[in-house]
Parts: structure tokens; C-alpha cells; sequence
């Protein structure tokens, strides 16, 4: 027997009512005034200083001083990237630990993360720096840099990922175990998958706060964005324009971003499940014959049914 499908939405976090939903209006016109304002009075601020004078933002239409800046930005994807791939790598096995039956790995996993999301990311570069040379670990400026982001992040990254875990129906492992797979594969195949692609738009809005974070390069030399404009003001004494660029550039690469994140919040159809047809839960990411045990379990569910 046949029904007719629909999308079931899975969501990690509840709708908003109509009262909070004008609530939300409100604030966010309130919030976009009030940022507004502020900007209006800092230009007034900087117009009465000279700071907007002509021949303060003239050098910045140089080829060669945004070839300077660009090279820091470059730095800064440089370091952003090499985080977002190990933070990621490891906080998908700190996420997998704390979900586990074995209570050593869940404790271990657990207190990691539960650390690692109180510790200053600023004191763990300082540790890098300062205390890690006396004990004969030299690392690059690179690695001075992306090592602490990372301890820092893949806490970040592991409870997303756990809550796109627990997010999803029950119904989902189950049936992977019903059909013979063990645990490990249930999660390989048809948890994680799903997981991830729900979670998605919440670990690239982690991307934007991790590319920020970079900006603490600063203090080890790192030649990332913030590095070089500050080097850059103290070679053209223009402090505040030489700021005012570099926030510039930051709003363009973390705003491109957001707006990525936000799309792939809208997607149709990747953050929801099917509801099942002919009685049977779906299972994504699991071939429907990919052996001939399975094969054989389908056609004596089809018998049973006739």
C-alpha cells in the first residue's frame, strides 16, 4: 500500500511564533537605526578631525597598497582554511566520542570540549609563543597561529555537528540497524550524511567567526590581514583610513560568507526528510541494493507484503 509523500522539516531549533517573529522585526529595525546613527556620528567625528580629508584616502587608490593588503588577506584564507579542515576533522571525532557508548572515549571527548570551549583562544597563543620555545617546540608563525584556532574551533565544530546528530529522527539509525548494518555504519552512511548537510549553514557561520579570530596573527607576526595594516599605518601614518580599508575588506569576505550561510538555510529540500512510502522509513545515503543479502531482505519484505 502506497502514500503519498511530503516533506517533514527537521529543524535543530524551534519556530518562532508570530509574536516572536514581530519581536524579531523590531529589534532588528531598532538594531539597524541605532547602527546607522552610530556611523553617522563617528563620520561626523572623523570629517571634524580631517580625517576624511582627500588626501588622506588618495594613497589608497595605489595598485601597490591594496596588492599589500591582498597579501594578507591572502594569509588570513591561508590560516581560515587550514583551521576549518583540522578543526573540522577533529571535531567530527570529538562529536562521534561524546556520542559514544564507551564511557572512557565519551568522558575523554566531553571534558576536551568542555575545556577547550573555556579557555581564552588569546592564552593558548600566548602558550605557543612563549611557553612552548622553552620547552624546545619551536613552531612556524603559520602554526603558531593555526594549532590554537584549531584547539579552539574543534570544540566548536564537535558540538555542531553533535547536535545535527541528535537532531535527527530516531527513526533514521533504526532502520539502518534493521537492515543488518552495524552501528558503524548506520552512522557512516545514513546519519552523517544527514547530519552534516542540516548543520551546514551553522558550521560556515563558524567559518566567519573562525575567520575573525585569525586576526589574532597579529600577535606572533603572522603576515595575515590585520598584520599588514597595521605595518601599513605605521608606514603611512594614516591610522584611521588604513582601518577603515581593512574593516572594509573584512565586511566584503566574512559578509560573502553570511550570505552563503543564509542561502543554505533556505535551500529547498536539504533540510528536511521524506515521510516514508509503502510503510518503510527512508534511509539516505544507503544504496537500495548494494549486496545480495540486502537484495534478499528487500524481496521478502515485498513477499510478506503481498
Amino acid at each position: 500500500m502506497s502514500t503519498s509523500t511530503h516533506e517533514a522539516p527537521v529543524s535543530l531549533y524551534d519556530e518562532p511564533g508570530p509574536r516572536a517573529k514581530r519581536a524579531i522585526r523590531l529589534w532588528s529595525v531598532v538594531a539597524v537605526v541605532v547602527v546607522a546613527l552610530v556611523i553617522v556620528l563617528a563620520g561626523l567625528q572623523f570629517g571634524s578631525h580631517g580625517q576624511l580629508d582627500a588626501d588622506r584616502w588618495t594613497p589608497f587608490l595605489s595598485a601597490g597598497i591594496w596588492q599589500y593588503l591582498l597579501v594578507g588577506l591572502w594569509g588570513t584564507i591561508q590560516a581560515a582554511a587550514l583551521v576549518a579542515v583540522l578543526g573540522g576533522a577533529f571535531g567530527l571525532v570529538l562529536a562521534l566520542g561524546r556520542l559514544s557508548r564507551n564511557p572512557v572515549i565519551h568522558g575523554v571527548s566531553t571534558a576536551y570540549i568542555e575545556i577547550a570551549r573555556t579557555i581564552p583562544v588569546l592564552l593558548l597563543i600566548y602558550l605557543m609563543l612563549f611557553g612552548l620555545p622553552q620547552l624546545g617546540l619551536n613552531f612556524p608563525l603559520l602554526w603558531k597561529l593555526v594549532i590554537p584556532l584549531t584547539i579552539a574551533n574543534a570544540a566548536a565544530f564537535a558540538e555542531i555537528i553533535r547536535a545535527g546528530i541528535l537532531g535527527l529522527p530516531a527513526g533514521q539509525s533504526e532502520a539502518a540497524l534493521s537492515l543488518g548494518l552495524s552501528r558503524g555504519q548506520a552512522m557512516r552512511l545514513v546519519v552523517l550524511p544527514q547530519a552534516l548537510r542540516f548543520v551546514t549553514p551553522s558550521l560556515v557561520t563558524q567559518l566567519v567567526s573562525l575567520v575573525k579570530d585569525t586576526s589574532l596573527g597579529y600577535i606572533v607576526a603572522f603576515t595575515e590581514l590585520l598584520y599588514r595594516g597595521q605595518v601599513l599605518a605605521a608606514y603611512n601614518h594614516f591610522l584611521i583610513p588604513t582601518f577603515i580599508v581593512v574593516t572594509l575588506i573584512y565586511l566584503v569576505f566574512n559578509g560573502a560568507l553570511s550570505t552563503l550561510a543564509s542561502r543554505l538555510r533556505r535551500r529547498p529540500g536539504k533540510r528536511s526528510l521524506a515521510e516514508p512510502t509503502s510503510g518503510a522509513a527512508p534511509i539516505v545515503g544507503v544504496p537500495v541494493t548494494d549486496g545480495p543479502a540486502r537484495s534478499a531482505r528487500s524481496r521478502s519484505a515485498r513477499n510478506a507484503k503481498e
